[in-house]
């Protein structure tokens, strides 16, 4: 079969030249610049290397960018007042907390304390709710970028089988709703999943987010099925692979994206995409 590769760079180039592009027009007309913050707690270097890239990206476009690095000990209550002080700053649009963080610190909390307004990564409640009910605002950036690529490439998922692997809150259940709102039919599944490959089988669209190296098999797939591999994990060689064992998937597959190289870029892409939609609906309020 001839396999369509998916290119994530190509299509995130191509959107960060869009946005900008309308950055540039809002600076000609005296408008503010989106303002992004980027909060990192301690020195993970995975996270580090993650938060590199938002800034390069944002430099790239012509937003105005803060990056507040803080030490491992910070404790929950810092960490929310400077969320408050971000929440309260005009300058700032969009606040992103990188994940994961030190123990001491309650993740939801921290998520739920950013204002739906600058939560740009689209994990708080409010975003998520909006989602479901079909009227997204800020979408979860991972999925978000997962449906514009099958946008770019002219893959409909109306009326398709789509089968989500991994339930996770930053991807997998999300991803589900952007393609239950795309009026796909939905199975997610998940560790308890009986036989995983009796449900790919009969995927016309498969999404995988279970962090696992080259779980899915090749021979698992339906025969032109269209694979999303979401999944970025590091082998003790070096070597970056996705959750989908690619060679052997790319034999069954009609488009599959690469790792890396495929979903990656998008999720910075829409980050700023995110960012910039929530500088503009400030305007309107």
């Amino acid at each position: 079969m001839d396999t369509q590769l998916i290119d994530g760079k190509a299509v995130a180039a191509g959107l960060r030249m869009e946005i900008a592009g309308k950055v540039a027009e809002r600076v000609s007309a005296n408008k503010p610049r989106p303002g992004l913050a980027v909060v990192l707690v301690g020195q993970d270097p995975a996270s580090q290397v993650y938060v590199r890239s938002k800034v390069r990206a944002c430099e790239e476009v012509g937003f105005l960018s803060r990056n507040h690095s803080l030490p491992m000990d910070t404790t929950q209550a810092q960490l929310l007042e400077l969320i408050d002080t971000l929440n309260a700053d005009d300058q700032i649009h969009g606040i992103l907390v990188q994940l994961p963080l030190p123990s001491q610190i309650d993740v939801q909390s921290v998520i739920e304390r950013i204002h739906p307004s600058k939560d740009v990564d689209g994990f708080h409640p409010y975003n998520l709710g909006r989602l479901a009910g079909k009227a997204p605002t800020l979408r979860p950036c991972t999925p978000y970028g997962c449906m514009r690529l099958l946008a770019a490439y002219g893959i409909n998922p109306e009326g398709k089988k789509a089968v989500v692997v991994g339930a996770s809150n930053i991807v997998g259940r999300p991803v589900a709703l952007e393609l239950l709102m795309a009026r796909a039919t939905v199975t997610v599944c998940h560790s308890k999943t009986q036989d995983l490959p009796a449900e790919l089988a009969t995927a016309d669209i498969v999404i995988a987010g279970v962090g696992i190296p080259e779980f899915i098999k090749g021979e698992w797939l339906k025969p032109g099925a269209v694979v999303i591999d979401v999944g970025i994990n590091r082998l003790d060689d070096g070597r970056l692979v996705g959750d989908v064992e690619f060679a052997s998937a790319s034999e069954k597959a009609s488009a599959i994206t690469p790792v890396p190289g495929g979903v990656g870029p998008m999720t910075i892409a829409c980050l700023l995409q995110n960012t910039l939609e929530a500088c503009e609906a400030m305007e309107k309020n």
